[in-house]
């Protein structure tokens, strides 16, 4: 195959292209492997949504299921079998980008449970559990940017597991989880570990800042408010690209570490599949290209932008005053960001936890079902409390 010229032109541009979905039907039937040949896709990232949607469709999962059911696994065990099951086979998949990346690309992300979010201590634990079961060097551990999720990054960093830090939504939420990684790369250090194995993204959520304070903006009505409309979300990625910069390319903590091989936190973006309709399909995508990001999209905008897609060079370098300017306007008309942040943060982790405990009633049924099938092989499929 061929790669689609637009997002062969994004990835020149220094975009890493990465899908934001997985399921054993994209697996097996060959489609990832598609992507990666025919549309520069050389990354994964999956949430308890993506996983929620993958398991309770279709078919795919029902014998693993039932084998499993039959073993006396419960909810919990089966759910984290199948999903480390399809987060291991498609890092296999992935595998030759990983190696032709030097580590940086040919990724996977899986997420620590959401009901752990606010729980320090329990996130190491099962980043260390989920790193020891899918036992693949190309797997990221997902913990959302909490105020207990910036321990919780710095420890597993130091344990020399690599990080996809999820949920990040402010520029000042952005700059603790970066501090994470550095107090995480200084601690490997400190235990011997080679630093040029540990690999971390921080995921900011782009396009839901939108959704958010566009419906502020609305309400407040005036012509002021509404001509802001549709542009928060780029300043504030664009806000955060230049935050990374500072960190990674001018302060001396970071340049201490590159003797011991450490990598820069690549910035990621997140939520960029467009959810106004007025607004153009890749907005998230041309408007925030810029060297050593990674841009996740779900395949309706992967599509979208191989099909009409423009590549405008470096759309982020070099904005951070337009984009002060942007901020300052939404304050002047009664914007209050940081509530915002905070709601948006709020709302991430409850979409999560919402998706996770559907998921759990959904495989219990499957599990139900299965003992129905062949009684007496199973003992019960109650979800384990936490």
């Amino acid at each position: 195959m061929t790669q689609n010229p637009n997002l062969q032109k994004l990835s020149e541009a220094g975009v890493s292209v990465w899908l934001d979905d997985l399921s054993r039907d994209r697996i097996e039937s060959g489609n990832l492997a598609a992507l990666i040949a025919s549309k520069s896709v050389v990354g994964v990232t999956t949430n308890p949504s993506i996983f929620q949607a993958a398991l309770t469709k279709g078919h795919d999962y029902d014998a693993q299921v039932r084998e499993l059911a039959e073993r006396g696994a419960d909810v919990e065990a089966t759910i984290r079998t199948v999903t480390t099951d399809d987060v291991r086979a498609a890092c296999d998949i992935l595998a030759p980008e990983f190696e032709a990346s030097d580590g940086i690309d040919g990724r996977v992300s899986i997420e620590v449970d959401p009901r752990l979010a606010h729980d320090a201590d329990k996130t190491v634990a099962q980043a260390v559990e989920l790193w020891k079961i899918v036992d693949r060097p190309n797997l990221f551990i997902k913990i959302p940017a909490t105020e207990a999720g910036i321990p919780a990054i710095a420890k597993v960093l130091g344990e020399g597991i690599s990080v996809n830090v999820t949920l990040i939504f402010s520029v000042a939420r952005y700059e603790l989880v970066m501090g994470a990684y550095l107090d995480g790369l200084e601690a490997a250090k400190a235990a011997g570990r080679d630093l040029s194995r540990i690999h971390s993204v921080a995921s900011f959520f782009v396009s839901r800042v939108d959704t958010e304070i566009d419906s502020r903006l609305e309400t407040i009505g005036t012509p002021e408010a509404l001509g802001l409309r549709g542009k928060a979300a780029l300043a504030n990625a664009r806000l955060a690209y230049a935050a990374y910069q500072r960190v990674f390319e001018e302060q001396p903590r970071f340049e201490a570490l590159l003797a011991g091989g450490a990598r820069p936190q690549r910035a990621l973006w997140a939520s960029t599949g467009v959810k106004n309709p007025n607004y153009p399909d890749t907005l998230y995508v041309t408007q925030l290209a810029a060297p050593n990001t990674v841009n996740t999209m779900p395949e309706k905008t992967l599509d979208a932008f191989a099909d009409h897609g423009v590549v405008a060079g470096d759309t982020v370098s070099g904005t951070e005053a337009a984009s002060q300017v942007v901020f300052d306007e939404l304050t002047a008309v009664g914007i209050d960001m940081a509530d915002v942040f905070a709601v948006l943060e709020t709302e991430g982790v409850d979409k999560f936890e919402v998706a996770w405990n559907e998921l759990l009633d959904a495989t219990a049924q499957q599990l139900r079902a299965a003992e129905a099938e062949a009684p007496g092989t199973w003992s019960g499929c109650r979800p384990s409390s936490r």
